[in-house]
């Protein structure tokens, strides 16, 4: 239970304040799905770019968090120009298979050359010493996360990337859906118990050890990665 808890509090974390926004950036892609097949591109393009348009302006109005809202918007924006030059329903996809392509090449790149994208998300999100993630007691953790990272957004791509090829526009966006935000808590799940569970078995110092100074042996790292 206190594991479970640990999870939900960090996670929560993580995707402070994004987590009730995350249909900002989604339900215009559901709209244009749903109505695609009755109406045809120009129409179902245009009401899903009207509705993540309405969401944007429904965000500023009540001063709220409009960054996946106005993702929403860009989304519906670049992917109703690929569709509208392809002249078919598949072009909607065509960007995010991209930007998916350029995401799985930039995690393997980063750990590559030993920066991995996990550590520098982390060091975004929580705030804590750059300096602390590179040391080599620490570093590891976070490129075999970055690599894990690239494997399973790599496999959804390559599933994403067989249906496009088979002009199945319903299944693609199913698929999407199904392995979108869902599929991503997961991997930050299993990222975030093994990341754990490696950094103790590094040997190296808590953040707080790392700030303080602290000589070995230390504690090392019990929460948050």
């Amino acid at each position: 239970m206190d594991k479970l808890t640990e999870l939900k509090e960090e996670l929560l974390s993580v995707l402070s304040g994004s987590g009730g926004r995350i249909l900002d950036s989604i339900l215009p892609t559901g709209i244009f799905l749903v109505l695609n097949p009755f109406l045809n591109i120009i129409p179902a393009l245009s009401i899903s770019l009207g509705v993540a348009i309405l969401i944007f302006l429904i965000r500023i109005i009540r001063k709220d968090n409009q960054y996946y809202a106005l993702g929403g918007v860009g989304a519906a924006l670049f992917a109703g120009i690929f569709a509208l030059v392809s002249d078919s329903a598949l072009g909607f996809f065509l960007p995010s298979l991209i930007s998916s392509g350029l995401l799985v090449f930039l995690l393997l790149i980063s750990a590559l050359i030993k920066r991995p994208l996990a550590a520098v998300t982390s060091h975004l999100t929580r705030g804590w010493p750059l300096d602390w993630y590179w040391q080599t007691r620490v570093l590891p953790a976070y490129n075999e996360v970055t690599l894990f990272w690239a494997a399973g957004f790599g496999a959804r791509l390559a599933l994403e990337y067989w249906l496009y090829q088979q002009g199945a526009a319903g299944r693609l966006g199913l698929v999407q859906t199904i392995l979108g935000w869902p599929y991503t808590i997961l991997i930050l799940i299993l990222s975030y118990l093994y990341g754990i569970w490696r950094l103790q078995g590094l040997g190296g110092p808590s953040v707080e050890e790392f700030r303080a100074g602290n000589e070995p042996p230390w504690e090392g790292q019990k929460r948050g990665f």
